[in-house]
């Protein structure tokens, strides 16, 4: 028996919080269809060419979920990645992702985010892992690499957060003092990094 467009989406969609629309029209479902059902209820527009259903499970990582479908190619750095791995203090009210130098800024009504910027493609792959949260694959910078970024950044995101950072990750052994050298290295803060490290060694 041919499934109605309301069940292609409930399969697509099974332990995801949101589906995009080119996902929608993949498994058989008109955009006249998605329009009827967004109408009646069914189906809720989250934004631009993102749908969920009424039920669908909303998790603590939401807004890294919903972020990422819509800049695909982005990494979650910085405060994001923080919080994620549960360092420091710091919540972040804001989505903070890198992109490429070039590439557009993603047109996203929610959650808001923030963007830093890249020109070193490796940036996007070391130091970099892919998190399956909801159903999608989420990159997120590593321990080690996010505190790296941090001190790269703390003209942004200031420099007791980044000592904070370095503190607990340390302490929580959730990254090696090598590990840490190793990405201050690459992002070349090795010598702005070195006199903490030496400190809380």
């Amino acid at each position: 028996m041919k499934k109605s467009p309301l069940e292609r989406i409930r399969t697509l969609a099974k332990g995801r919080e949101a589906v995009r629309t080119s996902e929608i029209v993949e498994v058989g479902v008109s955009n006249q269809a998605i329009t009827r059902l967004v109408r009646c209820g069914d189906l809720e527009k989250v934004r631009r060419g993102l749908y969920r259903l009424p039920d669908s499970p909303i998790t603590e990582h939401h807004d890294l979920v919903n972020a990422i479908k819509g800049a695909p190619g982005a990494v979650i750095v910085l405060i994001s990645a923080l919080s994620f791995h549960g360092i420091g203090t710091q919540r972040a009210h804001e989505v903070w992702m890198q992109l490429p130098m070039k590439a557009h800024s993603p047109k996203i009504e929610w959650p808001p985010i923030r963007i830093v910027r890249t020109s070193v493609e490796a940036l996007f792959s070391v130091g970099v892992e892919t998190h399956h949260l909801s159903g999608e694959g989420i990159p997120i910078t590593t321990p080690a690499r996010t505190v790296a970024d941090c001190f790269k950044f703390r003209n942004q995101i200031g420099l007791d957060v980044c000592v904070e950072a370095l503190r607990e990750t340390l302490h929580e052994r959730k990254a090696t003092v090598g590990e840490i050298g190793e990405m201050a290295r690459l992002l070349r803060v090795g010598k702005v990094i070195g006199p903490y490290l030496e400190a809380m060694i």
